[in-house]
């Protein structure tokens, strides 16, 4: 699964960028990706990792602005149309494996 994080905040002040600059340093350290400017995504396993990492945003949101979150599946994010650039390295679709253990 993928958690994508959308914000739009003011930057009018210094008090505001400061802000908006601790929040988006503290999606990069993280280990959320830029999709875009604005946007930012992370690899999640599961629900549990989803709304661990959810309420982490929650508590590091500035106080004033906009942010949101989207949880997709990797076959959802795999089917990402772009019109203009392309996909980082980072925003491959994941590749999952499965082994198999062989008991004696």
């Amino acid at each position: 699964m993928r958690l994508i994080v959308f914000f739009d905040l003011p930057t009018g002040t210094k008090e505001e960028r400061k802000a908006a600059t601790a929040f988006r340093n503290f999606l990069i350290k993280d280990g959320y990706y830029m999709i875009q400017f604005s946007v930012y995504g992370r690899l999640c396993n599961g629900n549990d990792h989803v709304e661990k990492h959810c309420a982490r945003v929650r508590q590091n949101a500035p106080e004033y602005g906009s942010v949101r979150m989207l949880t997709v599946t990797e076959k959802q994010y795999a089917s990402i149309r772009i019109i203009a650039g392309a996909k980082s390295p980072r925003e491959k679709p994941a590749k999952f494996i499965q082994t198999a253990f062989i008991l004696d």
